[in-house]
């Protein structure tokens, strides 16, 4: 972004440092809003009257509608401000958050999760820019400290604070709990960064791109998560998504790449490194996120755990993450980064076959959170030096529009590996506890058993149905983590393509 920047100086250094936990509070909300969510959703679809798939739509919508804001916010900043549209995404994000919160439908419900992901996607890189734009240069690193911190955490507290609320509360506080933090947050902005606004200019705004971008990726996810109910390509309703989505980003791309000012700069794919990286990115991030929104799903429906456990479980993977950060920040700068990239996916690999040998449908709770944590220590190795090796092969102007595009390729490609993996894991489960009942001997021997000891007949079906559904489900996951840990190793492999970063990649890069 080419604004002329205040100089720091005019700040007092306390203020300096109120104003960035302000900015830090505000990206740790809209981060811990990816995954606060994940363990609800038993609670959601239980409270709506829809199943388990149908919930996880509260997640992708949230996460697809922040992919499509993030590469309007740059547009946004140089047109509005920096300090003004921040201020809108965190009302914006508090109004809908309290509309997440009272929604009286699924419909609704959906469509306030998009409110959400609108007005709080271009939170994250906003934050990170006005952070560099408030500290002294000689203080950046410190900056850049406390917005990855809040970044790497969120993670972590969101499966728990979901899960805490959800059964000692309801999963309607999920949601109001970003509202006094949101209304804070935009006062505390209002009175400390109004003199570190940046100069605004009226610039114009790629509005066929966009247009073709919100049709080609709004029919793709709904394709996606509606695809399994409707029978996928049996339906013509189906079909035609599938066929909208394919034109829509056909349009795009040959679009994006006529326009001067596009508003996804698909040039940068060019570069082998960047376009390896990104690619490797992808796949990993796709993969790692289904099982992040799977595993409590599947800790709840089969093994009876609560969503606060189950939050408890799967944030052991934030804590190994939060350990072992600047021992990968460090190494970042002195290795070559595709062997750290590398290395930290097969990393996640080995976390997936750790748990596909470990885990059964009786298996305790260290049992369940170990692997987790093992896997947590491979995730940043794979972030920070994957972020310096795509940046490091673009063209030094070309930084901005390059981090664009790898954030909003992420994010997307969390919302198609979930929409994905939910119904993989489904099917699965049907399929297996097809195969089960085939093979299953002494049902009736088991049911006379349990009648014997007082269950009524119904009773003793009931049970042995549950039974089976239980090693059904664990079969259907346990296969779901055997492909992932495949997939990791392809990524690692794919990372190679890349060659060495050819420049290194200022800290201001990413907003």
């Amino acid at each position: 972004m080419d604004r002329a920047a205040p100089s720091p100086a005019a700040m007092p250094w306390g203020m300096v440092l109120l104003a960035g936990l302000v900015l830090a509070a505000s990206n740790f909300m809209v981060v811990l809003d990816m995954t606060i969510a994940n363990v609800s959703v038993p609670h959601i679809a239980g409270a709506l009257g829809i199943s388990s798939s149908e919930g996880t739509w509260v997640i992708t919508s949230y996460a697809v509608a922040e992919a499509i804001c993030v590469p309007l916010t740059g547009w946004l900043a140089r047109r509005f401000g920096e300090v003004r549209v921040f201020v809108a995404g965190m009302i914006g994000f508090g109004l809908f958050s309290f509309l997440c919160g009272v929604a009286p439908s699924l419909g609704a419900l959906v469509a306030f999760r998009i409110g959400q992901g609108l007005a709080g996607g271009p939170i994250m890189p906003l934050t990170q820019a006005l952070l560099l734009r408030i500290f002294p240069k000689d203080k950046h690193a410190m900056a850049m400290a406390i917005w990855s911190m809040t970044t790497i955490a969120a993670p972590i507290f969101g499966p728990i604070l979901g899960g805490t609320i959800s059964d000692n509360w309801s999963w309607n506080w999920i949601f109001f709990i970003n509202v006094p933090i949101a209304v804070a947050c935009s006062f505390a902005a209002v009175a400390l960064l109004r003199n570190a606004e940046s100069r605004t200019e009226r610039v114009p705004i790629d509005v066929v791109g966009l247009g073709l971008l919100l049709v080609g990726v709004g029919a793709l996810q709904v394709m996606l998560d509606l695809g399994r109910e409707r029978d996928w390509f049996g339906s013509p309703f189906i079909v035609t998504l599938a066929a909208v989505a394919a034109v829509g980003f056909v349009l795009l791309i040959a679009w994006e790449l006529l326009e001067r000012q596009p508003i996804v700069d698909l040039k940068v794919f060019r570069h082998r490194g960047f376009t390896a990286s990104v690619a490797a990115l992808s796949f990993a991030f796709g993969t790692f996120f289904a099982s992040v929104v799977v595993i409590p799903m599947w800790l709840q429906s089969a093994l009876g755990y609560t969503a606060t456990w189950a939050g408890y479980a799967t944030a052991f993977t934030g804590v190994s993450a939060v350990l072992v950060a600047p021992i990968a920040a460090m190494l970042s700068q002195r290795m070559d980064p595709r062997i750290l990239v590398s290395g930290g996916i097969l990393w996640l690999a080995l976390g997936s076959v750790m748990r596909v040998m470990w885990w059964t449908s009786g298996a305790d709770f260290w049992t369940l959170a170990l692997p987790q944590l093992v896997q947590g220590a491979g995730l940043p190795f794979f972030f920070v030096p994957l972020t310096t090796l795509a940046l490091g092969a673009v063209d030094e102007d070309e930084v901005a529009s390059a981090a664009g595009v790898m954030n909003f390729l992420r994010t997307m490609a969390g919302a198609i590996g979930t929409a994905i993996g939910v119904t993989m894991w489904e099917n699965g489960a049907q399929t297996a506890r097809s195969s089960l009942t085939d093979v299953l001997h002494g049902i009736g021997a088991t049911m006379q058993a349990l009648q014997a000891r007082g269950f009524t007949v119904e009773q003793s079906r009931q049970f042995v149905s549950q039974l089976v559904d239980g090693q059904a489900t664990a079969v259907s996951t346990l296969s779901l983590l055997s492909l992932s840990a495949v997939i990791f190793v392809a990524s690692a492999a794919i990372i190679w393509l890349a060659p060495k970063p050819k420049h290194a990649v200022a800290m201001d890069a990413g907003h």
